[in-house]
């Protein structure tokens, strides 16, 4: 006897969210056309073909669904779109910046890159006393900062967000007390805290300050001015996480014990 038909469901293609592409300014009007950068990206390396959606965000909350109506590629390729929708991301009522001393190599771009994927509002350089990476007030420093938005810009795309995080000028221990003393919270990742992140009273709403010291750790004299600011130290769990990673850990374990999630 002949076998019947295979009855087993075949899996369907897994949907992906639209692919994301910044603009300084959402289109005012029903269509648009993306060129520079983003569309050589959309057309050369995401291989964008018309009938496709994708999302403009301009980095600040706003963003635009979009279907792709034609592509013209070539040395100055661009995409022709048409907005079917508009929509806001919202500024979250608790805006979490995590304070990232500086590392040596790319270990200081992973920290951006992995915070930003976790949902940072904003990574905030500071010139730790033990950190091995120096930026001076010239092209070097600038060059290394520039790196940083680079790839907090990038992040945001890679996780489809709407909001790239601020990353500003670095910053002394003495500015950086000076900010956490006004924050609605501000909270000092440190391997020999004797609470956890977990246990602590965390606020629904303000600023707050997570801070990620070097892979050396942090002096007494910072320690010390941190938390005369009003800084509270916590840990993460039983083990010790690189200065790379523990800002991302933080920002999953604030975003479950809070409404950010």
């Amino acid at each position: 006897m002949a076998e019947g038909p295979d009855t087993h469901d075949v899996p369907e293609a897994p949907v992906s969210t639209p692919p994301v592409f910044l603009v300084d300014d959402l289109p005012a009007a029903d269509s648009a056309v993306l060129d520079g950068d983003e569309a050589r990206h959309a057309v050369t390396v995401r291989r964008t073909r018309a009938g496709e959606r994708l999302t403009l965000a301009d980095g600040r909350g706003g963003l635009a669904d979009c279907v792709v109506d034609a592509v013209e590629p070539g040395r100055h390729p661009t995409l022709e779109v048409t907005v079917l929708a508009r929509r806001q991301d919202p500024e979250p009522a608790l805006r979490v910046t995590i304070v990232q001393a500086l590392a040596k190599g790319d270990r200081g771009e992973l920290a951006v890159e992995l915070a930003t994927e976790a949902g940072a509002d904003a990574v905030l350089p500071w010139k730790a006393a033990r950190s091995v990476a120096r930026w001076d007030d010239g092209p070097r420093g600038a060059k290394a900062l520039a790196k940083w938005r680079t790839t907090a810009r990038a992040a945001a795309k890679q996780a489809r967000r709407g909001r790239v995080p601020d990353v500003p000028e670095p910053v002394t221990t003495v500015e950086l007390a000076a900010r956490l003393s006004t924050a609605a919270g501000a909270y000092l990742l440190e391997a020999t805290a004797e609470v956890g992140l977990k246990d602590v009273a965390l606020p629904d709403h303000g600023d707050v300050y997570l801070v990620v010291g070097p892979e050396g750790g942090v002096t007494g004299e910072e320690l010390a001015a941190l938390t005369d600011a009003g800084a509270v130290g916590v840990r993460l769990g039983p083990t010790v996480l690189r200065t790379s990673t523990a800002g991302a850990v933080a920002l999953g374990t604030l975003g479950a014990l809070t409404a950010r999630w």
